[in-house]
């Protein structure tokens, strides 16, 4: 069943496409912000320790684990953003598919720039992390990592909802329908050579 009729393929991409950008632009923004503005490696409370500045950049994945194969992370976010792209271009037709994949190529997209614009260079530039909550978790992030990790969770609710990519949705009863069509078909001699 659908709720509304389902998004042409150009209106898929477009979206997508301006959500990325959008999303993009916002995190480069605070990142040159940050790095005009914020002394590196020491904390600048905002509000206590619930939300702290400080400025790091960082050359390997979450927790700066895999400091030493930088490069695999940017072929990662490489894959990942032409996966997406692939997807808003070809399959989605689903509004919320297109917001969310949006918001996600864009982050994607924000920690890619940094991977191959910035300092030590092409493609194992380090990542410019400067938000800390520690109540929260010990990381140092960025806006790309907010909407990362974020869409991510919402892929995962999308997906487990039954929110197809073309805006049906998987009931149980269509669920048990496909389960039962990839069932092997018995004939009658088989049953009885048992």
């Amino acid at each position: 069943m659908r709720s509304r009729s389902p998004l042409r393929s150009a209106a898929a991409g477009a979206l997508v496409a301006i959500l990325a950008a959008t999303v993009l632009a916002a995190d480069q923004l605070a990142k040159t912000l940050a790095i005009a503005n914020l002394p590196p490696e020491r904390v600048v409370p905002v509000i206590g320790e619930a939300l702290q500045l400080y400025l790091v950049r960082n050359p390997g994945a979450a927790f700066s684990l895999g400091e030493s194969v930088t490069w695999i992370f940017t072929i990662a976010l490489a894959v990942v953003a032409g996966i997406i792209v692939y997807l808003a271009v070809a399959r989605v037709r689903s509004r919320l598919w297109a917001v969310v994949l949006g918001l996600l190529l864009g982050g994607v997209l924000g920690n890619l720039s940094d991977r191959l614009l910035r300092a030590p260079g092409f493609p194992v530039g380090h990542v410019v992390d400067f938000i800390s909550t520690p109540w929260m978790m010990p990381a140092i992030y960025n806006v790309a990592d907010i909407f990362i990790v974020s869409m991510m969770i919402s892929v995962a609710l999308l997906v487990l909802f039954g929110l197809r990519l073309d805006g049906t949705r998987e009931t149980r009863a269509t669920r048990a329908a496909a389960d039962a069509a990839d069932e092997p078909v018995e004939t009658p001699g088989e049953q009885g050579a048992r």
